[in-house]
């Protein structure tokens, strides 16, 4: 598995540099899509980096005016992260490439093995949760 997101990771990076993107800028847009108006704090457990890594993946993202901070409707110490409509459509550029890749493997291996690749990754998706550090 690890081989595979290097080659993944390795394959993508290129062209998302291209549109001025990294892999983790990538992860912070999409995760903004899918869940607008989350706090820094929870966006770093998402993503899987740490507050300090987020705060600077965000102050990038908000220069280029890709994302924006709102102020939270109850807690007027919060703030929301919000993707913006110029993030939107670099989002959309970005995920253009991703699904060109995901089109190169799907057609490398034909239908029914990229099938077959989907609903393993879906299962090892679902069961990693489960997992827990060996206790020494």
């Amino acid at each position: 598995m690890r081989r595979a997101d290097l080659a993944l990771q390795a394959v993508k990076e290129p062209p998302l540099r291209a549109i001025g993107l990294s892999g983790s800028h990538y992860a912070v847009l999409m995760s903004l899509r899918t869940t607008p108006g989350i706090i820094g704090a929870e966006l770093a457990r998402l993503v899987g980096v740490t507050p300090q890594a987020v705060a600077l993946l965000t102050a990038k993202l908000m220069e280029r005016g890709l994302i924006e901070r709102r102020p939270h409707p109850r807690h007027r110490n919060v703030q929301e992260l919000h993707l913006t409509e110029v993030g939107e459509a670099e989002l959309e550029k970005a995920e253009r490439i991703i699904r060109d890749v995901e089109r190169h493997v799907r057609e490398s291996l034909g239908p029914q093995r990229y099938g077959q690749l989907r609903k393993l990754l879906g299962e090892v998706i679902d069961e990693l949760p489960n997992w827990s550090a060996p206790k020494d």
